[in-house]
Formats: C-alpha cells, sequence, structure tokens
C-alpha cells in the first residue's frame, strides 16, 4: 500500500540522534569542563525537563490538526538549539541546561505526532508492523549518530561539530518534511480505492476515511461519494484527490481515557520502561568508558553494537506480531502480554549479568546487546496497545504514556550521576534499579493490557 506518511520515519532518527549525540559528546565535554558524574546527571537530564512538557500537547494537537505542522514544527525547533549548544555550553553550564530543556520542548512532539499519523494510515492488520518499523528507525539512529558523534568528536572540530552538524541536517530534514509529507490518506493525491479500502477495513465509523467512491463499470454503477466537491477521479487508477483536508472537531474524552485502566496498563509501563531506557541511551558510553576503560575515542563503536541488534530485531518483531495474530490466530491482547512480558524480562536478566558477570568489554555489550534486543518485543506491547483500544486518539495517548516514561528521564538519569558520585560509580546499583523497574512494567501491562477498541 501507498505510505506517504512513511515520511515520518525519519524524525524517529533525527529524535533519537539529538539524544545520543550528547551522551558521546558529554564524555568530551565534562573533561574540557571539568565537570563530576552529578553535573553530568544534571546536563543530560536536562533535556527531558523540556521533553515532559510538550508530550501531551503535541499528541493532542497532532490528533487534532494532523502531526505534519506539529511534527515540522518541532523538528524546527530541536535542531535550532541542538545547533546552539556549543555556545552555550561555553556561556556556562546554566545557560547550556537551559538549552537542553529548550531543546526537549521540541522533541517531545515528535513521536506522538508519529503515531497519530501511524493511526490515520495503518490499517489494523499491519499496525504492529508499521509501529515495529517506523520506531526501529530510531533506533538505527542511535546506530548513525553514535559512531558518527565519536569521529566528529575525535576530529579537528572538536565536540563543537557533533551539535553544529546534527543542527544543520535537521533544518534540511524540515525542509523535505514539509514538501512531502502528508497527515492522512485523505491528503494524498495518488491513492486508490483499494488502497482507501485496505486501510479502512476493520476500523470503527469515525477512523474510516470520509468518503467513499464506488468504480464506475460497464454496467452504469455511479460514483458515489459524501462529498463530490472534493474528490477527482481519474480513468487510469481510480484515485481519490481531495482538493483540501476537511478538518473535524474532535474532543478529546480525557475522563473515559483517565479512567480506562487498559490506558493504565500502558502508562506505567511506559513509567517502568522509560527509567531503564532512557538510563541505558544517556549513560552507556560513560558506563563503557568507567567500568571498561575504554578509550573515547573507541565510545561510539562499542556502544552502537547493542543499537544495531535491536533495530534489526525491532524490524521483524512487528511482521511476526501481525502474522501471529493474522495467520496464526492468536488474540491481540495475548500477543501484547507476551510479548511486552518477555521483552521486559529479557533485559531485566541480562543487565544484572551485565552487572554480576562481565569482566570485558566484550561480555559487557554481548550482555547488553541481547537484553536491549530482546526488549524490541515490546515494540508489539506498550508501543502499539494505544492503537488497539484507541485508535482514534493514538497520539493523545501515546503522548501520555511518553510523558510517564519521561518522569524517570529527567529523574532517573540525574539520579544516576549522583548515585555514581556518592557510591564510587557503582554501576550494579544501577542496573538493578532499572532492571528492578523493567519487572514491575512487564508484570503490570500483562494483567491489565486491553486488546480491543474501549474509547471510540
Amino acid at each position: 500500500m501507498v505510505f506517504n506518511g512513511a515520511n515520518s520515519l525519519p524524525p524517529h532518527s533525527k529524535a533519537a540522534n539529538n539524544r545520543t549525540n550528547l551522551a558521546v559528546g558529554i564524555v568530551y565535554m565534562s573533561k574540557e569542563f571539568n565537570w563530576d558524574s552529578t553535573t553530568e546527571g544534571l546536563v543530560l537530564s536536562a533535556f527531558f525537563v523540556g521533553y515532559f512538557t510538550t508530550q501531551v500537547i503535541g499528541g493532542a494537537l497532532a490528533d487534532k490538526f494532523g502531526g505534519k505542522i506539529v511534527l515540522g514544527t518541532a523538528a524546527s525547533c530541536w535542531s535550532a538549539f541542538t545547533f546552539l549548544t556549543p555556545p552555550a555550553a561555553k556561556h556556562g553550564l546554566y545557560t547550556l541546561v537551559l538549552c537542553r530543556v529548550l531543546l526537549g520542548v521540541g522533541e517531545g512532539a515528535a513521536f506522538p505526532s508519529v503515531h497519530s499519523i501511524i493511526s490515520s494510515w495503518a490499517p489494523i492488520e499491519e499496525r504492529s508492523r508499521m509501529v515495529g518499523i517506523t520506531t526501529s528507525i530510531g533506533y538505527f539512529g542511535s546506530v548513525i549518530a553514535l559512531p558518527l558523534s565519536t569521529w566528529l568528536g575525535s576530529g579537528p572540530g572538536g565536540w563543537e561539530s557533533i551539535f553544529y552538524f546534527f543542527g544543520m541536517a535537521g533544518g534540511v530534514w524540515v525542509i523535505f518534511w514539509i514538501i512531502w509529507a502528508q497527515n492522512s490518506p485523505a491528503e494524498y493525491q495518488g491513492i486508490t480505492i483499494e488502497e482507501i479500502n485496505l486501510i479502512n477495513n476493520g476500523k470503527p465509523s469515525t477512523q474510516r476515511i470520509k468518503y467513499q467512491q464506488l468504480e464506475e463499470s460497464q454496467t452504469g454503477i455511479q460514483a458515489e461519494v459524501e462529498n463530490p466537491s472534493d474528490i477527482i477521479v481519474t480513468g487510469e487508477t481510480s484515485s481519490l484527490l481531495p482538493k483540501k483536508r476537511q478538518y473535524e472537531t474532535k474532543i478529546i474524552p480525557w475522563s473515559r481515557i483517565l479512567k480506562s485502566h487498559e490506558v493504565w496498563a500502558i502508562l506505567i509501563a511506559q513509567f517502568c520502561s522509560g527509567f531503564g531506557f532512557f538510563i541505558i541511551l544517556t549513560w552507556l558510553p560513560t558506563f563503557f568508558e568507567d567500568h571498561f576503560d575504554v578509550e573515547v575515542k573507541k565510545l561510539g563503536y562499542f556502544a552502537v553494537l547493542p543499537y544495531i541488534v535491536q533495530g534489526v530485531v525491532g524490524c521483524f518483531v512487528g511482521i511476526i506480531g501481525d502474522f501471529a495474530i493474522n495467520k496464526i490466530g492468536l488474540r491481540v491482547i495475548t500477543v501484547r502480554r507476551l510479548a511486552q512480558l518477555f521483552g521486559s524480562l529479557a533485559i531485566a536478566v541480562f543487565l544484572l549479568l551485565t552487572t554480576f558477570q562481565a569482566t570485558t568489554i566484550t561480555q559487557g555489550i554481548f550482555y547488553i546487546a541481547c537484553g536491549m534486543g530482546l526488549n524490541a518485543l515490546t515494540l508489539i506491547g506498550t508501543q502499539v496497545s494505544q492503537l488497539d483500544i484507541a485508535p482514534r486518539y493514538a497520539g493523545t495517548i501515546y503522548s501520555l504514556g511518553n510523558t510517564m516514561a519521561t518522569i524517570p528521564g529527567f529523574f532517573g538519569v540525574a539520579l544516576t550521576g549522583w548515585i555514581l558520585d556518592t557510591t564510587g560509580h557503582n554501576w550494579g546499583i544501577i542496573w538493578s534499579i532499572c532492571a528492578f523497574f523493567y519487572v514491575i512494567g512487564g508484570f503490570w501491562f500483562s494483567f491489565w493490557v486491553g486488546g480491543e477498541v474501549v474509547i471510540e
């Protein structure tokens, strides 16, 4: 099928780049500015303060007005403040913290906007696949950003070139996004009747494309449309060409959303997984340098390997999930439960092995890669569940979940720096806490998850 919303794939990659480039950059910056681990934690966590503030509003705006303009504005914001990171750092610590907060404000709307777009484009039977692939692009963004940041930081441009490069790259991406992206199939001028039927199949009436068209045939059946003035029919493709997007007034049913135990299954699970996810994302290069004595110029190359595994697995779990539902006949709720529980328990086990068994960098990378790879199964758990229970408000619910995940992002990342300073860099405490939260989140989601529409 045509997925012009696939232009939404790059923002996952760009968003991941902006979080991982500082994970490498801070190793260089802390040496230049003589920061301790507590200060590093403050700088790393500042992003999540801003990221927290625009999750819900970003998702709600994307659900109401479409993700194109919301995501384009957000990307412009985070690209600008990425570019401004070096002068902010040289001006002073608190200027840098403010810059990172504002960068997070922009990036907070990214993922909810993408999920809102997916909810419009994805047929029910392809939801797991589409979420898995788009989210995996974010992992591959880290695959690019980590070694590239290491190479840039070790080069003649110094650590500053990391942020200048990614800031400019984001600005270029925004131009292409504005030109090519579409909010929904109703805006795409190349969509065919077959694709409309595929997208609409099985969706509630509130989620279907708001017009229908029957091809004229030799028997004299005439075209029927809800709003004939809004479409043009071409003979070769029988395409529906909307002249403009027809926005509808959409009131977000906050009371029903917040009273739903299926929604809270997502929120609590994302809170728990966010604790480990963001600590790994921001502190992994530092862990490799500190615990295994890896040279700074090699950090990105070592840290990238777990993301390669996670990205590859992530690309296939969506296909596997859709196959289990559509071909094997497993219930949606069963697939969601098994994927989330197994993915959460697996990374918890491998984090503990990294803590108490790994004695070399090779062992450490192997355990982290196994844990992150198996954790990619959660892409067909919490990451897609909102499309099952409330497809019309997928962006809003995803933003609520991402908001919950961001809370441990800013206090967990900052707390990590403080724990390292006060315990003599005892990484066992850090990874044990992360493992604990992964286990709690996996079981909570499995008990309360839903597998069908509960909020229309």
